[in-house]
C-alpha cells in the first residue's frame, strides 16, 4: 500500500487509489465462535476490519499484510474467521451501494419533474378525452338516427312491393284456375269418343307394345292408320291443345312460384327490417356480434332488387296474357268438329291374317335354331370342364418343382452350385408354366365361344319372345276386339258419345255445348 500511495493511517476517512474518501470502521463486530475439530473448548476470536476500497484498474484491494488468514476450524492455531452472515459482513457489503448527497438531491429533482410532467399529460388527456366522448356520442346519435331513417324507408318500400306482389299473385292464381278448367274440358272431349274410335285406338296402342324388330310399319299398321286418319287428326289437335295448356300452366305456376317466393322473401325482410327499425338502445335482445360488420352477405343492390321484383311482376303479366289467348284458342278448338265415314274393316282384317301367318312361321324357324344352339352350348361346356381339369392336374407338378427350387436355395455357402438338377428344375418350371398358359388360353377361347353361344341363345330366346308377343297382340287382342266392330262407325269431332247419342252441332256464332244441353240425337 505504501508503494501504491495508499494512506493506511487509521482515521475518520481513508482514500483509495482513485482519490475518493470513505469512512473507516474503528469498532469490531461481535466475536464469532469457532468450534474445534476434536470437540474441545470454543475460542472466541475478534473479526478484523479492513478499510473499504473501490476496485481500481491498477491495483486490486486486499487485506492488510499484518493480519494472518488462518483456517477457522484449525485446532493448532485458532484465529477469528469471517462469517458472511455476520452483522459486520452485512454492513461492509452495504457500503459498496452508497450514493452521494448530490445524487440523492438529483434523484429527488428528477422525481419532481417527472411528477409534474405526468400530471400535465394526464390533465391534457382528460380534457381531450372529455371532448372526444362528447363528439363521438353526438356522431353515434347522428349515425344511428340516419340508419333508423334508412331502415324506415326500406320498410315502406318493401311494404309497397309486397302489396303489388300480393295483387299480382291473386290474378295469376285466378288465371291458372280458369286455364286448368278449360284444359279439363279438352281432356274430357278427347276421352269421350265413339266406341269404334276407341277400338281402333286400342288396336294401335296394343301394336305399339310390340318389342324390338317386330315394331315395324307393316301393312296392318298402314291400314289402321288409314282407318284412323280423320280420328287421329282430331286427337292430335286436341293433344296439341292439351300440351300447350300443360306448358302454359307450367309457365303460370313457375311465375306464381317466383311471385310466392319473392313475396315470402319480402314478408321475411319486412319483418326483419321492421324489427330492426324498432330496436332502441334500451331494447331487449341486443348483444355484441364481433366481426359481423366484416361479413358481406349481400347478393344484390337496390337497383337489382327493384329490377328483380319488377321482372317477376312483368313475367306474371305476360304469362297471364298468353294464358288468356290460349283459353280463347282452346274454346275454338272445342267448337271445331268433323265427320267422316269410311270402310276399312275388311282390308284391315286381311292384313292382320297375313301378318299372323308370317309371325308364326318365323317363330317356328327360330325355335329350331335355338335347339341347335343349346346342343352346342352343352358340348362346349364339357370341353371347358376338361380344360379346367387339365389345368388343375398341372398344379401339383408345378408345386413340386417350385418347392424343390425353394429347398435347394437353402444350401449353405459353396453348396449353392448351379448344377444340372438346378437347370432341369428351372426348365421344368418354365415348361409347366408354358403348358398352363397354353391351356388357359385355350380355356379362354372356349369360354369366349361359350359366351358367344350364350349371347346367341339369349338373342334367339328374346326374338322368340318378341314373336310370341307380336302374335298374341295381333291374333288375340286386336282380332278379338275387331270381331265386335260396329257396322257403321262414325266420327263426329268434339262431341260426347253417351248411351248411343251425341250432341247436335250448334249454329254458327254460338258456343259449343258442354254436354249439358238437351240437343242430343241418336247415332245412325
Amino acid at each position: 500500500y505504501k508503494v501504491a500511495g495508499v494512506n493506511t493511517t487509521l482515521g475518520p476517512y481513508t482514500r483509495n487509489l482513485c482519490g475518493r474518501q470513505y469512512p473507516v470502521m474503528t469498532s469490531y463486530p461481535p466475536m464469532t465462535s469457532c468450534p474445534s475439530v476434536s470437540g474441545g473448548p470454543i475460542i472466541n476470536c475478534p473479526v478484523p476490519s479492513y478499510p473499504v476500497m473501490h476496485s481500481c484498474p491498477a491495483i486490486t484491494p486486499r487485506p492488510p499484510i499484518n493480519c494472518p488468514v488462518v483456517n477457522p476450524c484449525s485446532v493448532i492455531d485458532p484465529c477469528p474467521s469471517m462469517d458472511p452472515c455476520a452483522p459486520g459482513t452485512s454492513n461492509r457489503i452495504a457500503l459498496f451501494s452508497r450514493y452521494t448527497p448530490g445524487e440523492w438531491v438529483e434523484s429527488n429533482h428528477n422525481n419532481y419533474k417527472q411528477s409534474n410532467c405526468s400530471r400535465h399529460n394526464a390533465e391534457k388527456l382528460r380534457e381531450d378525452t372529455s371532448r372526444l366522448i362528447q363528439d363521438k356520442a353526438q356522431l353515434t346519435r347522428k349515425v344511428q338516427n340516419d340508419t333508423s331513417n334508412n331502415i324506415g324507408e326500406r320498410v315502406q318500400d318493401i311494404s309497397f312491393w309486397k302489396s303489388e306482389l300480393d295483387h299480382e299473385l291473386d290474378q295469376i292464381i285466378m288465371e291458372t284456375h280458369a286455364l286448368s278448367q278449360v284444359k279439363k274440358r279438352v281432356e274430357k272431349a278427347l276421352e269421350e269418343t265413339d266406341a269404334h274410335l276407341q277400338m281402333v285406338q286400342e288396336c294401335l296402342y296394343h301394336r305399339e307394345k310390340r318389342i324390338g324388330i317386330d315394331l315395324v310399319h307393316d301393312e296392318v299398321e298402314t291400314q289402321l292408320l288409314e282407318e284412323m286418319r280423320i280420328i287421329k287428326c282430331v286427337q292430335e289437335r286436341l293433344k296439341r291443345g292439351i300440351e300447350r295448356a300443360t306448358t302454359q300452366l307450367s309457365n303460370n305456376r313457375a311465375a306464381q312460384h317466383e311471385l310466392e317466393r319473392d313475396l315470402c322473401d319480402k314478408c321475411a325482410a319486412y319483418w326483419i327490417d321492421d324489427k330492426a327499425h324498432q330496436l332502441k338502445n334500451t331494447s331487449d335482445g341486443i348483444s355484441y356480434y364481433c366481426g359481423i360488420e366484416q361479413v358481406n352477405a349481400t347478393i344484390s343492390t337496390p337497383d337489382s332488387w327493384l329490377k328483380y321484383t319488377e321482372d317477376n311482376i312483368l313475367r306474371s303479366q305476360c304469362e297471364r296474357a298468353a294464358s288468356a289467348r290460349l283459353r280463347d284458342e282452346l274454346e275454338k278448338l272445342l267448337a271445331a268438329t268433323s265427320e267422316e265415314l269410311w270402310k276399312q274393316f275388311n282390308n284391315v282384317n286381311l292384313a292382320f291374317t297375313h301378318r299372323i301367318f308370317e309371325i308364326g312361321d318365323a317363330k317356328k324357324k327360330l325355335q329350331m335354331h335355338l335347339s341347335k344352339v343349346l346342343q352346342e352350348i352343352f358340348q362346349t361346356e364339357c370341353t371347358i370342364e376338361e380344360l379346367k381339369m387339365a389345368i388343375r392336374q398341372k398344379e401339383a407338378p408345378m408345386k413340386v418343382a417350385q418347392t424343390r427350387l425353394e429347398e435347394r436355395i437353402k444350401r449353405p455357402n459353396m453348396e449353392l452350385v448351379c448344377d444340372q438338377p438346378q437347370h432341369r428344375l428351372v426348365c421344368e418350371v418354365y415348361t409347366i408354366d408354358a403348358t398352363i398358359q397354353t391351356l388357359k388360353q385355350r380355356l379362354q377361347e372356349a369360354q369366349n365361344a361359350l359366351q358367344l353361344l350364350v349371347q346367341t341363345k339369349s338373342v334367339l330366346e328374346y326374338d322368340i319372345g318378341v314373336k310370341a308377343n307380336s302374335l298374341f297382340i295381333d291374333q288375340e287382342k286386336c282380332m278379338g276386339m275387331r270381331r265386335t266392330l260396329p257396322n257403321t262407325p262414325r266420327l263426329i269431332g268434339c262431341t260426347q258419345l253417351n248411351m248411343g247419342t251425341y250432341c247436335a252441332p250448334q249454329p254458327s256464332g254460338k258456343k259449343p255445348c258442354n254436354c249439358g244441353c238437351k240437343n242430343k240425337k241418336k247415332v245412325t
